[in-house]
């Protein structure tokens, strides 16, 4: 079984991002391997360890991605592409959907493992738009895949009202959930090996396409602004015995907040 992995950069949002006229402020922001992308590169590495599959990702980006796409070398993965091409900063899901079709059709893959959502978008659309661009089933959320045979795997996904399974017959791509698993931390050795092995960048000549032909000149979505979130209001003290506050709470909610 071939596996293709996606990771994409974010920005990490643990740390306090600032927004200024519309836009985020660049300075001093550190950049992290996308969530939901690191729980599809630890499904992939225990699909390696206990299937014999063979793993790539995939990372599209400047060249710090080269930096994420190591550390999923020390995580288990085998192979590693970086699509670097400047005329990507401002692409959408379907420009990166276009572009993993590219990757895909080179490698003859089985099984595409994408991240359900990105931190810093949210869309949740890349792997689901990829599917439809190669004609392959895809299922969302998935939360567990056990692999039936070469050509078949079963998968567990959240759904509206319950656990659904659903099986599969390979190719097809799925997007994971975070519940998925816990993705390992590389260890020193794996981190050192990571280093001097070697990652497959090019850019979209390279891969055989265009600016035009993945979409780029015209991106389908778009951010147009940033808006800081309202920062929260103080609270409210009340004094008195039990009797007096239980007067003014009800009154608040009755008359003010309008909720009773």
């Amino acid at each position: 079984m071939k596996i293709l992995t996606t990771v994409k950069k974010v920005v990490d949002v643990e740390l306090t991002i600032h927004v200024e006229d519309g836009a985020i402020v660049e300075d001093g922001l550190q950049y992290v391997s996308n969530a939901w992308d690191e729980n599809g590169v630890e499904v992939s590495v225990q699909l390696k360890e206990n299937n014999d599959a063979e793993t790539t990702l995939v990372s599209i980006g400047g060249g710090d991605n080269t930096d994420i796409i190591r550390r999923c070398y020390a995580m288990g993965i085998e192979n590693g592409i970086h699509i670097d091409d400047p005329v990507l900063d401002k692409a959408d899901s379907s420009i990166f959907a276009k572009i993993l079709q590219k990757v895909y059709e080179k490698g003859d893959y089985d099984l595409v493992i994408t991240g359900k959502q990105a931190q810093d978008t949210d869309s949740g659309q890349t792997g689901i738009i990829l599917a439809e661009y190669l004609g392959l089933p895809c299922v969302s959320n998935v939360i567990a895949i056990e692999v039936m045979d070469d050509k078949h795997i079963k998968v567990s996904r959240s759904g509206d009202v319950g656990t659904e399974i659903v099986e599969l017959e390979l190719p097809a791509v799925v997007t994971v959930d975070v519940s998925i698993n816990e993705p390992r931390l590389p260890q020193m050795r794996g981190i050192m090996m990571a280093k001097k092995k070697k990652i497959d960048v090019m850019d979209l000549a390279a891969l055989g396409t265009s600016s035009d032909e993945v979409g780029g000149a015209a991106p389908k979505s778009e951010i147009t602004e940033y808006m800081k979130s309202e920062s929260r209001k103080g609270g409210q003290k009340f004094e008195g015995d039990a009797a007096e506050i239980t007067a003014q709470v009800v009154d608040l909610l009755a008359n003010e907040a309008k909720v009773l």
